[in-house]
């Protein structure tokens, strides 16, 4: 495979917020004493082709920054400039979930249609948000985004799995919010899983130890299944907010250490 092939992708996961917190929050039934700082890395990924660049999740914005505590360090725009993307020109936008750290930035990408599950847009317009507990990841602001976008025709729904594009497959695994998906990639190292929440760290996977923030226990455990079917390898599979991922891969340009790599290559 070579990165001139019309369904052969590179990947590049792009930095653009942080929060540090302790490891007992990454974790059901984690130890409460376990205070050793395990932070979030918050990520949006694009995904270039010969042809055709995808973008998936769309991270938020500085208002919801600072309501959530979060660090923003640049904008998702900003970021992905940096690798050469231009967010007025992206042409396809998948959201993973529309939890408020990857469905914010309802301008930002004003030529794309966005790409999200059934079950999704049910869930978080249906009678689930009665209950505090679920609606607390989502806010109200992204979700009539989404609506309006439907209304104006910039709205493609999937069930289940199903094709993108040549060289990438969406895929239902639900757990963490009901109608997450995620994104499989032919790269020039093979089929890489872009996980998003289906596992935050990749001790979430490896561990088989779910995150906290889930609205369906037994979806998530068997969304690990699901990843390891999709991926090449176990090295195949990306976590949504692991630090490791800029540790383990390298740096899509000279100078973006720390804030942009490429996952299309090998981990190192």
């Amino acid at each position: 495979m070579t990165e001139t092939d019309d369904d052969v992708y590179a990947i590049h996961a792009v930095k653009y917020a942080h929060h540090d917190r302790p490891a007992y929050e990454n974790f059901i039934g984690a130890d409460p004493h376990d205070n050793a700082n395990m932070p979030l890395d918050y990520f949006v990924w694009a995904i270039v082709g010969r042809s055709r660049t995808f973008v998936l999740d769309t991270g938020f914005d500085a208002p919801t920054a600072k309501k959530r505590g979060r660090t923003l360090i640049c904008t998702p725009a900003e970021g992905l400039s940096r690798i050469g993307v231009q967010a007025d020109q992206v042409k396809d936008v998948v959201l993973s979930h529309m939890h408020y750290d990857h469905a914010g930035n309802s301008d930002m990408f004003p030529a794309a249609r966005y790409h999200l599950q059934d079950k999704e847009m049910a869930y978080c317009t249906g009678r689930c948000m009665c209950h505090q507990v679920l609606r607390a990841p989502f806010e109200p602001a992204d979700v009539q985004a989404m609506v309006g976008r439907l209304f104006e025709g910039r709205a493609r729904f999937h069930d289940g799995s199903s094709d993108l594009a040549p060289g990438i497959s969406l895929h239902h695994v639900g757990g963490h919010s009901l109608g997450l998906q995620v994104m499989r990639v032919k790269t020039r190292r093979g089929f890489v899983v872009l996980a998003s929440d289906a596992t935050h760290f990749y001790a979430n996977f490896r561990q088989r130890r779910p995150f906290p923030i889930v609205a369906d226990v037994a979806q998530m455990l068997e969304g690990y299944d699901t990843l390891h079917r999709l991926a090449s390898s176990p090295d195949h599979i990306i976590p949504g907010h692991d630090p490791a991922v800029l540790d383990l891969y390298p740096a899509s340009a000279p100078g973006l250490e720390g804030q942009a790599v490429r996952l299309d290559a090998d981990p190192v």
